[in-house]
């Protein structure tokens, strides 16, 4: 497996870890048979977990494409590699503005993921004119 492909896990395992401790540290309150009750989100800090996780979420799907896309279509592997790494800690940068409310900082991160997202899904077309 390369570089990127365990960022595409690492990409799952990080939304999943933006509310997982919120859920724990919220026992007994929080109830694993009503997941979704929005009275446990009532609190702003569980609310901006849980709006970090499901951004997270929104993400995740454009992330896998272009990494397998730019991966299928012969880009350079060291260039996805390094720019999935990059994208990883943009987005891992972003849950931690999202949940200390940080608003204008995580809309920049949030560009920023985006913007290294659409590189990589862009390197194939653009293979012939990076450095070999």
């Amino acid at each position: 497996m390369t570089i990127a492909e365990w960022c595409v896990f690492g990409a799952v395992i990080l939304y999943l870890l933006t509310i997982v401790p919120f859920k724990a540290l919220g026992l007994p309150r929080f109830d694993n048979a009503r997941p979704r009750d929005p009275g446990f989100y009532d609190d702003p800090l569980r609310t901006r977990a849980l709006g970090a996780h499901l951004n997270g979420i929104e993400a995740f799907p454009f992330f896998a494409a272009a990494v397998l896309l730019a991966e299928f279509r012969d880009a350079p592997q060291r260039l996805i590699d390094e720019l999935a790494i990059l994208y990883l800690i943009v987005r891992a940068a972003y849950v931690v503005t999202y949940i200390g409310d940080r608003p204008t900082l995580r809309s920049i991160l949030w560009g920023v993921g985006f913007a290294i997202n659409t590189t990589i899904f862009f390197l194939p077309a653009i293979r012939h004119w990076l450095p070999s």
